[in-house]
């Protein structure tokens, strides 16, 4: 068998763990590559060599082919995995390899150039008679007058693009123009391409993918399909195998069409081809992604394939293993993705410094992550924090386990989208499987209020005591040191008054003996038993019912508590925390100024002093997490002054524009 000494892997985060860890598998040497911004991050620890390679501009690290090159060249590499994003897809870069005989762990430059394509893709698909959506290509301009050649809504799309990337959807030509601009500056950004093209958009189609593996001797085969329809503003967030929409037929069907197009391009590595499909189960072909994708472990959860692995051998010149024949898939898999993101503040990117994070385990839960302990999390680069992917006998089943998962993964510090996630795997529709991809359209809203509704009475005093319990205990334990008795009994009538979500609640401590308390709160008394405490963690008895809850604090003094997905944040008003004052940018302060709502880059500047503006104006426009956010006027006003230029890295805590309000 043909193997690879060393690979450099020219990426970060999970997909780059992943990879190391089937390079491992075979004995294969890593190398990995970091700005100065990631030089936490798991990937390196785990890599045999690793090598800065910027701050932390995309442009001046991961996307700088000569920087990766160079690396690559004299750390001795004679391999480079791509990972996905970044310059997986770039024809240009694979050529460079190829110049220096530096194998390219992925298909051939001529498939990427054609299906890494999607404008190229579509027409070359449809010679192969299979079907298509009707699109229309051509630069912003061009699309301008283009678009009313299709009936709206359209869609409009990177021809370079991928993972929900450079993609909108387009109802009516109001701002189509700003559309089509953002669009192709995002795709520029990203994909260094800012081609576009406009494609009809179907009404609540299921969106489906195929997973095909090729080699260099001629040989394809598919390892069935994904269903990747739970997406929110097109990224994929829920996703399983095997589809519990297709029939037999239908899935057979698909899956020659797939092959089909791998073996006419002679492709030979790992790719995807993605179809939508509509009520009637007619399908349409979407795009090929020709690289591993974000969403692999749920196939290889269901067929036990390690894909990368077989990507690996496969580029290293030997025959593909698999015989289709012997492919099938067994049980059903479900992959979370694990994002940091505020889903009660739409959607918004949340990144910062994670207080506590505790990965859920158990038979058949596989947590693919970029981290293993508690770190910060960089506004630079996509949200992703992790991908949770669980399998069961069933589809029930690993709904069940997942929501069990879920529910014990803590992630403390930052604003996630775990429990969002549980509602969805909750909902009537999903496990009735009455899905489309407008799934988080329409149910969003309900599903946010289901959220709201767990930021009740009961659930606030729950927690206050689980705090009360595990700051005033654990610090005994820490001490070696019996705290009760320093604080004496004139303290055992003492009340502690909590800030929960806004929301004061006092505590009152009436009585104690041995682990048993008994808190009077809002005129209740609540007899608590503590069972067990250790670090970040406490169970403990309300009464008769049991409780385990997670317990973190950053370096203000916040706290916060979780338990079943439910995360609160408290804070003691009795205790004063060094530096108590801090200045929290909200996008507006009220008083005319406008704060960045995340850390970010300004990307764009649409005002300047003097400017009279009217509400919804946007003003600036911050990237943060490959993605854009109008900074927008809340009100009718005039521009006094504009604090940032196009470039700057803005804080929270830094005031964009100052505003005049008549």
């Amino acid at each position: 068998m043909k193997i690879f000494k060393k690979i450099l892997i020219a990426n970060r985060g999970e997909i780059a763990v992943r990879i190391i860890k089937s390079a491992k598998k075979l004995g294969i040497s890593t190398v990995a590559i970091y700005s100065e911004v990631d030089d936490a991050s798991l990937h390196l620890q785990l890599a045999d060599e690793t090598y800065c390679i910027g701050k932390q501009e995309l442009s001046d690290t991961y996307l700088n082919i000569e920087k990766i090159m160079k690396v690559a060249q004299n750390s001795g590499c004679d391999a480079l995995h791509p990972g996905y994003g970044f310059l997986a897809e770039n024809p240009q870069f694979v050529a460079i390899c190829q110049k220096a005989r530096i194998t390219f762990i992925g298909p051939h430059v001529e498939a990427i150039k054609l299906m890494g394509n999607k404008i190229k893709a579509r027409a070359f698909v449809t010679k192969l008679g299979i079907p298509i959506t009707e699109g229309v290509t051509g630069t912003p301009e061009q699309l301008l007058k283009k678009a009313h050649t299709i009936a709206f809504p359209i869609l409009v799309k990177a021809a370079a693009g991928g993972g929900g990337k450079g993609m909108r959807i387009v109802y009516e030509d109001d701002n189509l123009q700003e559309i089509l601009e953002a669009t192709s500056r995002e795709a520029k950004n990203y994909f260094c391409d800012g081609s576009i093209y406009i494609e009809k958009y179907i009404e609540e189609p299921r969106h489906i993918e195929f997973q095909v593996l090729g080699d260099n001797f001629g040989k394809v085969v598919h390892l069935f399909e994904r269903e990747c329809t739970i997406q929110r503003r097109y990224q994929k967030i829920i996703e399983e195998s095997p589809s519990p929409t297709l029939t037999n037929e239908i899935r057979e069907k698909m899956a020659g069409d797939a092959l089909s197009i791998a073996r006419k391009v002679a492709y030979n590595s790992a790719g995807t081809i993605e179809f939508l499909v509509d009520n009637e189960l007619n399908y349409y072909f979407l795009e090929m992604n020709t690289r591993i994708q974000v969403e692999h472990p749920v196939t290889e959860m269901v067929t036990g394939v390690d894909l990368v692995e077989e990507q690996i051998l496969v580029a290293a010149g030997n025959p593909l293993r698999l015989k289709q024949e012997e492919l099938s898939q067994t049980g059903h898999a479900i992959e979370c993705r694990i994002y940091a993101e505020d889903p009660t503040n739409n959607f918004i990117p949340s990144p910062g410094k994670i207080t506590l994070y505790k990965e859920p385990s158990g038979e058949n839960i596989r947590i693919d992550t970029g981290i293993e302990k508690a770190v910060e999390i960089k506004s630079f680069f996509d949200p992703l924090i992790s991908k949770q992917v669980v399998w069961g006998y069933d589809r029930q089943i690993a709904i069940n386990k997942s929501v069990a998962a879920l529910k014990n993964y803590t992630i403390h510090g930052i604003k996630t989208n775990i429990l969002y996630l549980l509602f969805v795997l909750q909902h009537q529709a999903f496990a009735k499987n009455k899905l489309s991809t407008k799934f988080c359209d329409l149910h969003t809203g309900e599903i946010l209020s289901d959220i709201e509704a767990m930021h009740k009475p009961k659930n606030f005093i729950n927690a206050a005591i689980a705090f009360t319990l595990y700051d005033l205990n654990l610090n005994s334990l820490k001490n070696k040191r019996n705290i009760w008795e320093e604080i004496g009994y004139w303290r055992l009538q003492m009340e502690i008054s909590l800030t929960i979500e806004k929301n004061i609640w006092k505590l009152k401590l009436v009585r104690k003996k041995n682990n048993t308390f008994w808190f009077e709160v809002a005129g209740k008394i609540y007899e608590t038993c503590l069972k067990n405490i250790s670090e970040h963690e406490i169970n403990f008895r309300i009464d008769k019912r049991y409780h385990k809850a997670a317990v973190s604090k950053d370096e203000r003094g916040t706290a916060y508590v979780s338990f079943d997905g439910l995360i609160l944040q408290l804070k003691r008003n009795d205790i004063l925390v060094e530096g108590e004052e801090y200045t929290q940018g909200t996008g507006d302060s009220g008083n005319g100024n406008l704060f960045a709502p995340m850390p970010g880059k300004v990307i764009k500047i649409n005002v300047k002093a003097g400017n009279k503006v009217h509400r919804g104006t946007v003003l600036l426009v911050v990237e943060a997490m490959k993605m854009e956010n109008n900074i927008v006027a809340t009100q009718n006003a005039i521009i006094e002054k504009v604090n940032v230029k196009e470039g700057d890295m803005v804080d929270t805590d830094l005031q964009l524009v100052d505003l005049v309000i008549p």
